[in-house]
């Protein structure tokens, strides 16, 4: 038997996979589809410090952006730029197949076209649908990686994350410049559109949001070129699954529902989940007590580490989600003074937001904005 199982080969599963097998455990990874990192359905969008928990070279870098604008309507834009690298543009197939190759070579074992169709928490097994047919494989520890829609969780009877959101992303012919990300909130009410540079003649161009997606699409992407190469959906829990561990089980990444409210980004959310995750399996196979009662130490370990962003990311989703375009226009007019925008510049952290809003909740003319549009005290509960 197995000390530890994954289901999910993402960068989850394979950084549990990696740190698991270099501590000495036996260590399976369940994958289902036949490639690792195919099918592609990420932005491919990594900040500085996901780029660095994945600890992987730079084989995957296509492009590195140093700042963003965001377009609001015509006249309404903000602006900002740092002297140094703030994201990384990836191959998110290449990224994810060389943090594999890595926990491979720590001596994990991969099991691809093997799916997980259920789990039994009472026997603590798993059926599985592979090559090599039909199985039912026990498990001393669980780390479901297995994504948005983690068969394992649903089998657990933990409900789901609040919010499912459609993304739609496309490869266009694009000209503009390479080193900034463009993001369009006024595309999609409930979240935004973006431009990612691949190149000065390259983009990708893509909406996120919860109705009405492939028509936003459609409408947004029409000011760019026709000459679409590359097409991909997905979803996106946004909201963390009211438990995350139960029946030997640990739940991690988006199967946990950890992507950002604030962006739909989750490698960097699903990596320190993964970190959290292996150094709970190493204690408790070392130990050999894998009871509930420790693997729960999972649950506040990663609420310590990144569980008040999440939250304050959320509250963040909750108010952007009632705001008209007039008022995220105000908002952009607001933040478009040389101080804050140098204040993103140096504070802004894409996967902990919470420090930029405080001090940009210090400054009186946000503040000011922010209650002409009866959502001060909404946003002072969000940093409380």
């Amino acid at each position: 038997m197995y000390d530890v199982i994954i289901a999910g080969a993402g960068p989850t599963g394979s950084t549990a996979a990696r740190l698991c097998a270099d501590a000495g455990l036996a260590t399976l990874v369940l994958e289902e589809h036949a490639a690792i990192g195919y099918p592609v359905q990420c932005a491919g969008l990594l900040s500085s410090s996901a780029f660095r928990e994945c600890e992987v070279s730079d084989a995957s870098v296509l492009n590195t952006v140093r700042g963003a604008r965001i377009c609001g309507s015509a006249g309404h834009e903000l602006f900002f730029a740092a002297d140094t690298t703030k994201a990384y543009v990836v191959d998110r197939g290449r990224l994810d197949h060389e943090m594999a190759a890595r926990a491979a070579d720590a001596g994990a074992e991969f099991a691809l076209k093997t799916c997980v169709t259920a789990v039994n928490p009472q026997k603590r097994t798993l059926s599985v649908t592979g090559v090599s047919g039909k199985q039912e494989i026990p498990y001393n520890i669980l780390i479901a990686a297995d994504g948005p829609r983690s068969v394992i969780a649903r089998g657990l009877g933990i409900a789901p994350s609040r919010y499912i959101y459609a993304g739609v992303q496309a490869e266009v012919s694009w000209n503009g410049s390479p080193d900034f990300v463009e993001l369009f909130p006024n595309a999609s009410p409930d979240f935004f559109a973006w431009v990612i540079p691949l190149s000065a003649r390259r983009a990708r161009i893509g909406l996120c949001g919860m109705r009405d997606v492939p028509a936003r699409f459609a409408a947004f992407a029409k000011q760019f070129s026709p000459a679409n190469i590359h097409e991909v959906t997905g979803t996106v829990p946004i909201g963390v699954r009211s438990r995350t561990w139960g029946a030997g089980c640990m739940i991690a990444g988006d199967a946990a529902g950890f992507p950002k409210p604030t962006s739909g980004g989750g490698v960097y959310t699903g990596v320190r989940s993964a970190r959290h995750a292996a150094a709970v399996a190493v204690a408790a196979a070392e130990t050999g007590d894998v009871s509930d009662p420790v693997l729960a130490e999972y649950e506040k370990r990663w609420r310590a580490d990144f569980g008040r962003e999440l939250d304050l990311g959320f509250k963040a989703l909750s108010f952007r989600r009632t705001l008209t375009a007039e008022e995220i226009d105000s908002a952009i007019d607001a933040l478009n003074t040389p101080e804050t925008r140098e204040l993103i510049t140096t504070a802004g952290d894409m996967d902990r937001p919470s420090a930029l809003l405080l001090k940009l909740m210090r400054n009186p003319e946000i503040v000011s904005t922010f209650g002409v549009l009866g959502i001060k005290s909404m946003i002072r509960s969000m940093i409380i």
